[in-house]
């Protein structure tokens, strides 16, 4: 700064804004807080978990350290596969990795973040309030922002429930209850063996099912008036063959630009939209 006689220069204060760093606190923060939900719904060590099994505490999952199931082990397995909770096998290292209290004794156990509803009481729920069944059924979808997202969508759209798998799914996990803004409070999820035999019971129960297929009719042409349950695919491969076979009909949702797909809870929120819409008009 040029200095000017009698005139003292001001040293102007920087007004660089540090965003890396607010970045890495807002990073810090939420992961605080997700490990500490996460602790609230992770069962450690030996007595802990069977103390759960014992008492008919609702599990997801149970993680054992790979080798030599014995003594206290072999009796959690053995309870678990009675109760049919999927049992699996990791490595030390990643059991480590997953441990919070970093004394798991071999064995971990994931609940849910909600009590789970079953199909039959979300069909209820719809014939309580005089109203056809809206459902969502997912086929293998394994990121938990997008069943969070989609949960909170089914809430805004008036869903009656919405429908996951026991096995190569998310489960309603503390980053599921976070991304679902607190719909998982309202919104009834069950959890099935099977979804392929649960669409025939919801076909029985007079259903319309709907698979979100690429090679399907456009969803804004499809009739979306009456009980129905709409199927979203893992956002990979999609509906799976043997789901898709099972459904009534297929939707698609028109991709005018370069990219051929859309993420899992963006398609599942404008075909559940598009319902919401029919049955207004």
């Amino acid at each position: 700064m040029k200095k000017v006689r009698g005139i003292k220069p001001v040293k102007r204060k920087s007004s660089h804004v540090d965003f890396k760093g607010d970045i890495n606190k807002y990073k810090r923060n939420y992961k605080d807080e997700i490990d500490e939900e996460k602790a609230k719904l992770q069962l450690e060590g030996r007595n802990s978990v069977l103390e759960a099994l014992n008492s008919g505490k609702t599990i997801d999952k149970i993680i054992v350290k790979q080798g030599e199931i014995e003594g206290t082990l072999k009796v959690i397995v053995a309870k678990a596969h009675e109760k049919g909770i999927v049992v699996s096998k990791v490595d030390k290292a990643k059991m480590d990795e997953i441990s919070v209290t970093g004394n798991n004794q071999g064995v971990i156990a994931f609940c849910p973040a909600h009590e789970y509803s079953s199909v039959e009481e979300i069909l209820q729920k719809a014939y309580d309030k005089n109203e056809d069944p809206f459902i969502i059924v997912l086929d293998e979808i394994t990121d938990p922002h997008n069943l969070g997202a989609i949960i909170r969508t089914a809430d805004a759209c008036g869903a009656h429930g919405v429908i996951i798998p026991k096995r190569r799914s998310v489960s309603l996990t503390a980053v599921v209850a976070k991304a679902s803004a607190g719909a998982i409070e309202y919104v009834s999820v069950a959890r099935v063996t099977n979804i392929a035999n649960t669409i025939d019971m919801l076909k029985k129960s007079g259903v319309w099912t709907a698979a979100a297929d690429m090679d399907g009719e456009e969803y804004f042409d499809a009739p979306l008036k009456g009980a129905i349950a709409v199927v979203i695919g893992n956002e990979g491969k999609g509906v799976s063959r043997l789901v898709k076979e099972k459904c009534d009909f297929s939707l698609s949702i028109p991709m005018l630009g370069k990219i051929s797909s859309l993420n899992a809870s963006v398609a599942a929120g404008l075909i559940m939209y598009e319902i919401v819409r029919q049955r207004k008009v």
